[in-house]
């Protein structure tokens, strides 16, 4: 294993670095470095050498929209009422939306290297997952309504969307192989299995907000397939629901958690509750501060100054390792408004306008049947119903850093080469428009996207 040949691997092993207990001050407090941490800028450090070195390009539309993001984090990281607080913000806002994604995109050149890389989040999540049921089947796990039945993997109850995060990003990418790769029946049979796994993780992490944001994805990942596979789907996700809700099929805490989902707005419990109160206050920030915000990491500093009376002081969290703990409600869990509290109009501009420029090469070169575009178009749809109701932080950030690599990758392919060999011979044809690229030699060095694959390109 060449890792300067295949730095994909520290890819692989940074996504599964990912689940290493570390330990936990206050959730969103810069001293929390993990493993995963020390090894994505080891990574990036790595990158740029290779880079420097010609070995490794990096798209200059890339570097063009990352400039956009570290310009105004700078800018109202400097205009803060806090600078000094809001330094350890911007830097890791640069961690998590420049920096690793940038790595990981230069990383990222063929089909192998998405492998590698979808393995390793794969690979996490599936850990995740084995130690999230085990959790809730000898209730060892986080606690809800008085029973530690509430899988939370290698995370705790202070990162309790952890676990749930890394499983629904594997369940993306397992599903998107299993439905575009054609492989032997012993792969698919695995792989089937892999997804059981950890469909029924996420089950047990009661996560309602994840659950929300993977069913979207999967719906988005089917529909773009094919027809027929998304109204096989349909018709599987029907029936799941008639024998939770109608039958009363599997766990009570499941089943009532789901029926929770369509009362949170006429009847919030106070989880919810506390997260329409903290929407509030950052709707207030922005209107006090509109053009930079009151500054990165900033938003707990000035939470108490616009909170309703009814918000709770904090948040109750308990499980075997770390027993009863009251933490800080320290972000208004919602990442759009996170950015326009704490960065006004211009951040969100940015941070908004980015995306629309990841969705938009992603919608430019469509190719269905490339399992990197596939789950890079569910992963963008994931994040962007997630982003409503959920903010990043903690280790599982890292893992959307290297998912947003990825599916930076899919939107800005490589260029097109002048010779295209497919199967060990010259095809001589042109290369195909659109960005496409068709592979240079036969084997595992062919770039991405669609061609590489085999599939032909839609669009």
């Amino acid at each position: 294993m060449n890792v300067v040949r295949r730095p994909s691997w520290m890819v692989a092993a940074i996504a599964v670095a990912v689940c290493l207990p570390y330990a936990h001050g206050e959730v969103g407090d810069p001293v929390n470095v993990t493993a995963a941490d020390v090894l994505s800028l080891a990574f990036v450090l790595v990158m740029v050498l290779l880079v420097a070195t010609g070995a490794r390009p990096w798209p200059r539309v890339a570097l063009a929209l990352a400039a956009v993001p570290v310009a105004v984090a700078g800018l109202t990281t400097v205009l803060s009422t806090d600078p000094a607080a809001s330094l350890p913000g911007y830097v890791r806002f640069l961690q998590v939306f420049v920096l690793l994604p940038l790595a990981v995109l230069a990383a990222v050149r063929d089909r192998r290297d998405v492998l590698i890389a979808g393995g390793g989040v794969v690979a996490a999540s599936v850990l995740e997952a084995l130690v999230g049921i085990g959790q809730a089947i000898t209730r060892t796990g986080a606690s809800y309504q008085g029973r530690n039945v509430r899988a939370v993997g290698t995370f705790g109850a202070a990162d309790v969307m952890a676990m749930a995060t890394v499983v629904s990003f594997g369940l993306v990418i397992t599903l998107a192989f299993l439905v575009t790769l054609r492989g032997s029946r012993r792969v698919t049979v695995v792989t089937g299995l892999v997804l059981v796994v950890q469909v029924v993780a996420l089950a047990v992490s009661l996560s309602r907000g994840t659950w929300i944001a993977a069913g979207i994805a999967v719906g988005v990942l089917l529909l773009v397939r094919d027809r027929r596979t998304a109204l096989l789907g349909g018709v599987v996700a029907v029936l799941a629901g008639v024998l939770v809700f109608g039958l009363g099929v599997g766990d009570r805490l499941v089943g009532a958690r789901m029926r929770s989902i369509a009362s949170s707005a006429t009847s919030p419990d106070q989880s919810v509750s506390d997260r329409y109160g903290l929407w509030r206050s950052a709707g207030a920030m922005l209107r006090d501060h509109p053009l930079t915000g009151v500054g990165p990491r900033n938003f707990a500093s000035y939470r108490d100054t616009y909170a309703p009376l009814n918000l709770s002081s904090g948040s109750d969290t308990a499980d075997p390792v770390h027993g009863y703990v009251r933490r800080e409600l320290r972000s208004p869990h919602n990442q759009y408004l996170l950015v326009a509290s704490e960065q006004g109009l211009a951040g969100l501009l940015g941070f908004v306008g980015v995306l629309a420029v990841l969705i938009g090469g992603l919608v430019r070169h469509r190719a269905a049947r490339d399992p990197l575009w596939t789950v890079s178009i569910a992963f963008v749809c994931w994040l962007l119903v997630d982003f409503c109701y959920s903010d990043l932080g903690g280790p599982a950030s890292v893992l959307v850093a290297i998912m947003l690599g990825l599916a930076a990758r899919a939107a800005l392919p490589a260029r097109p080469v002048e010779r295209a060999c497919v199967g060990g011979a010259d095809s001589g044809r042109a290369p195909e428009p659109g960005g496409s690229v068709r592979a240079r030699v036969a084997g595992d060095d062919a770039p991405v996207p669609a061609a590489a694959w085999g599939g032909r390109r839609e669009g």
